[in-house]
């Protein structure tokens, strides 16, 4: 059933009000972008977003993340962070009663620039050029943010007062785990659904695989270089276990289709992105330690994932002497994603489908992603259905130069504001 669309002249009225809060607008975005926001260092940026809420008149609670609060939920996943001064900002434009609510989330926290002479446009400028606003956590996911709390401004400016409530979530450590949203669920926040304003590049997505972070630890014995036969290397150790991740990479990927993932060999990819051995060019090596991500299918339930991938490490050594009696070690640390999804014929999905299509004239993409979000954290642990919708690409996250398209960023907070319009008075 489609939703019953806002009158003409109050959705007219609210393009009108994006139009005249274009400037402040980009201006907003720019001044959040330029404050660094790595993990552990979020409170100056979240701050600036707290004093935003305020100038709007909404109810603003500012929410610790601690290990007390978190470390007894199943979904809890120790970053390495100090639990200090990590803050979430929650605000809430309350409504007249009877309508449905609404909660709009996006993470504050960004990764690091990585090598600055890469970067075109420094990471912390905030800088335009034509239609890019560059910096890092522009796209991921700052410009979310802003479209967010501007859209309900937008709302204002025109008059519009919603039946139910809408919640604009800030929350930190998105990126290494998801303690911020989890803290808002563990303090009670809820919404009849929620939007995750992420980097889908005006695309809807319900759905994203999960993501495992594993250490593999190999041992070796280490001897002079000279004297190598006495010797074991423990990186001629750890090959044979990388060559076998790559074929169980492909060979899960051969059972498992979704008609949301475009590239059927790419859902839940595993990829091994530290390695480290060896102190001395002319010493045989002792140790070797592979650090990565395994993959998650959709649905997969993740001790499944892990008996998998232990599995088939033992599977390996069986077959070396030296690992028989020295068998390889896994260890799941930080990051621990789980899937997550939305079923499509969810309300929220239409209505965010809708109301872009009425603006765009076509409907959105409807896509899935392989990275690990904070969408499984609402649909798996509060029963509250999820869908991402933002501006920026995830081909620009994480990356030097990332920027966000400003026109996505407006494109952007006309569908939510609209979206906030056909939901919240339903």
């Amino acid at each position: 059933m489609p939703q019953t669309p806002a009158p003409a002249p109050l959705t007219a009225a609210v393009d009108r009000a994006v139009d005249a809060l274009l400037p402040e607008l980009v201006e907003f975005t720019r001044s959040i972008v330029r404050i660094p926001s790595l993990p552990g260092g979020e409170v100056a940026a979240q701050r600036a977003m707290a004093a935003k809420y305020h100038s709007l008149g909404l109810e603003t609670d500012v929410v610790l993340s601690t290990r007390e609060a978190l470390a007894g939920h199943p979904a809890f996943t120790d970053d390495g962070i100090p639990f200090v001064d990590r803050l979430n900002v929650i605000a809430r434009w309350r409504g007249t009663g009877g309508g449905r609510s609404l909660i709009l989330n996006g993470h504050m926290d960004v990764v690091p620039p990585g090598d600055l002479e890469a970067w075109s446009h420094g990471p912390w400028s905030g800088e335009v050029v034509g239609d890019r606003l560059y910096g890092r956590g522009s796209c991921d996911m700052k410009a979310g943010l802003a479209a967010a709390v501007f859209a309900v401004q937008a709302v204002q400016a025109a008059g519009g007062r919603l039946a139910g409530d809408v919640l604009l979530q800030s929350v930190i450590g998105e990126e290494s785990g998801g303690v911020g949203t989890l803290t808002t669920i563990v303090h009670g926040y809820r919404a009849d659904a929620c939007i995750i304003m992420e980097p889908m590049a005006l695309n809807i997505c319900p759905v994203h695989s999960g993501a495992l972070t594993f250490r593999l630890t190999v041992h070796g014995k280490g001897v002079h270089a000279s004297l190598k036969p006495a010797g074991v290397s423990a990186i001629d150790e750890m090959i044979p276990l990388l060559q076998a991740l790559d074929r169980f990479n492909a060979d899960r990927h051969r059972t498992f289709r979704h008609p949301l993932y475009a590239d059927a060999e790419n859902v839940a990819p595993i990829s091994v992105g530290t390695l480290r051995s060896g102190n001395w060019p002319s010493s045989v090596p002792d140790l070797a330690v592979a650090e990565g991500r395994l993959g998650v299918f959709p649905g997969e339930d993740v001790g499944d994932a892990r008996a998998a991938f232990a599995a088939l490490i033992a599977d390996v050594a069986r077959h070396r002497a030296w690992l028989v009696d020295h068998p390889p070690q896994v260890e799941w640390f930080e990051g621990q994603f789980e899937s997550g999804s939305t079923p499509l014929d969810a309300p929220i999905l239409r209505a965010v489908s809708e109301s872009h299509a009425a603006h765009a004239g076509s409907p959105p993409g409807l896509i899935g992603v392989q990275c690990g979000t904070d969408l499984r954290l609402f649909t798996r642990h509060a029963g509250i259905p999820t869908v991402m919708y933002g501006p920026g690409s995830l081909t620009h996250a994480h990356a030097a130069d990332e920027f966000v398209p400003v026109s996505e960023l407006v494109h952007c907070t006309r569908v939510l504001a609209r979206t906030l319009l056909t939901w919240c008075d339903q």
